[in-house]
């Protein structure tokens, strides 16, 4: 149905891909594995032609059924082939959906441009289309706007558009990356679901090679915009030739072996939802009781009260000295509002929060000089979270109170975690995104503290990148003596690198004990669900 041969793509002098080939027949499912700067999703551009325009293709794409090259197509063309023939769903729902534009109006646009449809049919279309994708009350949502839906709701509405003219051709590009692990597991099966029922041939692009292993039939590998590696995909994954697949099957890995770093438990007792501390126990370093955080809802209309919404609810637990506690759960679950109470960032509405013995809940500004000095945060965007305007050297000695000896601080710390210290004088968009994460690993240990909260510190990394960074973290942490929290949506990262984890759902904790104990022996059946959505890396025949 397509064959790909001889594609190249070109920025000037670059080469950015290089005698890509490949085929793909009706009804099969490719993966297209590489991390970022691979090509994968320079070469699915080229397949909607949608390169851009200072960029040069040559080379071959033929669709069956579509005279000649399609790389040669004018843009007439391609609106009669987008939409129609191939369709593709993008990694980000919200920059791929107009944000002015209600999600029916979006639906229904596909179907005006391809099919001779009347008003009220196109309607009835539309509300099929988005009942078909398992999007609750479709009518609802197809009078909202994209900012109105959850994450995974606008992926769906991504994949009811690309599917309303039952293409032959859906390209996927990480179509559940940024997504929590039950709601990617829900859109997996969706379009695996979809593309079998409608007999569509799928090209999915992703790094996550669990992902591949689950849905595909082949598995093609690329690297420095060349395909390495391919094959069936029980060879490619089962028994790769290349070093390079190889190094990612092992990255890929995470959870399954604990990092060195890691291995020890703390043996400190594991404290949630008010039990007492075992008799002759160490003091923990962090003493959570009762914490509770209710925040104003949105007003329904004028004459109608704002409704409290609750994001924590009773919350209690300890974390020792030396310990790695982990804080596992989907988007709003309570996360991002607990790690914003224990920093001091927020205050709690109920409950208590003692750090080294000082309780900060209520404590004024000056009072709390010694927890900003103790505790340090690692944020999940290092590009977000570091000043695109400042030097490297500024950024991570920004902490510093005394800068007597910053400039060898900052040498010291850039070496600690991998970097050159001459990369001191450059910019954070000169560096990668897994270096741009160590230094923020950099700035947050600089002050030498004792408690560290990494929050998603790897969800948007590639999958060697994750490892590396996870690693480097478990060492730090180690070599430093130092309390870690680490707060993710998956369970892979949190495994890898936690002592104990606390599960969270709806504002509260389900479930918290020693890693392994809950992820072999889970009691609660949220947890069970979480554990069981997690994509595993299974090679199957084929």
């Amino acid at each position: 149905m397509l064959e790909v041969s001889g594609l190249g793509v070109r920025a000037g002098d670059r080469t950015l891909l290089a005698d890509v080939g490949f085929h793909l027949e009706p009804g099969e499912r490719l993966g297209l594995i590489g991390e970022s700067g691979s090509g994968k999703s320079l070469t699915a551009l080229n397949l909607m032609g949608l390169l851009p325009d200072q960029l040069t293709a040559t080379g071959s794409v033929r669709l069956d059924g579509v005279d000649g090259n399609l790389l040669d197509l004018s843009e007439r063309a391609w609106t009669r082939l987008r939409g129609d023939d191939v369709s593709m769903v993008f990694q980000e729902p919200m920059s791929a959906l107009n944000p002015l534009m209600r999600v029916g109006n979006q639906v229904g646009e596909v179907l005006a441009l391809h099919r001779d449809l009347g008003r009220r049919e196109r309607r009835s279309v539309v509300l099929d289309l988005l009942t078909a994708v398992n999007l609750p009350d479709p009518q609802r949502i197809a009078r909202s706007y994209p900012h109105e839906l959850s994450g995974g709701q606008r992926q769906r509405v991504l994949i009811a558009i690309a599917m309303a003219n039952r293409p032959r051709l859906l390209i996927c590009d990480e179509p559940s990356t940024a997504l929590d692990v039950t709601v990617q597991a829900q859109i997996l099966d969706l379009i695996d679901g979809t593309v079998r029922e409608h007999g569509t041939a799928l090209l999915l692009i992703t790094h996550d090679l669990a992902v591949v292993s689950q849905l595909c039939d082949r598995a093609l590998v690329m690297r420095g915009g060349e395909i390495v590696e391919a094959g069936p995909i029980g060879k490619v994954l089962g028994d790769p030739e290349h070093p390079y697949t190889r190094s990612l099957l092992d990255a890929s890995r995470l959870g399954h072996g604990r990092s060195a770093d890691t291995a020890h438990a703390s043996g400190a007792p594991v404290v949630f939802n008010e039990q007492p501390v075992s008799e002759g126990g160490p003091a923990p370093l962090i003493a959570v009781r009762g914490l509770s955080r209710t925040y104003r809802g949105s007003r329904e209309s004028l004459r109608r009260r704002r409704q409290p919404v609750p994001a924590l609810s009773g919350v209690s637990f300890d974390i020792a000295a030396g310990q790695r506690f982990g804080i596992v759960g989907e988007s709003g679950s309570g996360k991002s509002t607990l790690i914003r109470l224990l920093c001091a960032l927020d205050a709690p509405s109920t409950g208590s929060i003692r750090v080294a013995g000082q309780e900060i809940v209520g404590a004024r500004p000056r009072d709390l000089a010694d927890l900003r000095r103790d505790v340090s945060i690692v944020f999940q965007d290092p590009m977000g979270s570091l000043d695109p305007r400042m030097r490297v050297r500024d950024i991570v000695a920004e902490p510093l109170t005394d800068r007597t000896d910053a400039d060898d601080l900052v040498s010291r710390m850039l070496v600690e975690v991998g970097l050159d210290p001459d990369s001191a004088q450059r910019y954070p968009h000169q560096f990668s995104g897994g270096q741009r994460q160590r230094i923020s690993i950099a700035r947050a240990l600089v002050t030498r503290p004792r408690f560290l909260v990494a929050d998603e510190p790897v969800s948007a990394l590639d999958v060697s990148v994750r490892a590396q960074v996870l690693d480097l973290l478990a060492r730090l942490v180690a070599d430093h003596d130092l309390t870690l929290l680490l707060v993710s949506h998956d369970l892979a990262v949190i495994r890898h690198v936690c002592d104990v984890v606390a599960v969270m759902q709806a504002g509260r904790i389900v479930e918290c004990g020693p890693t392994e104990q809950v992820y072999e022996r889970p009691l609660e059946p949220y947890t069970r669900t979480l554990i069981a959505s997690a994509p595993t890396l299974a090679a199957r025949d084929g």
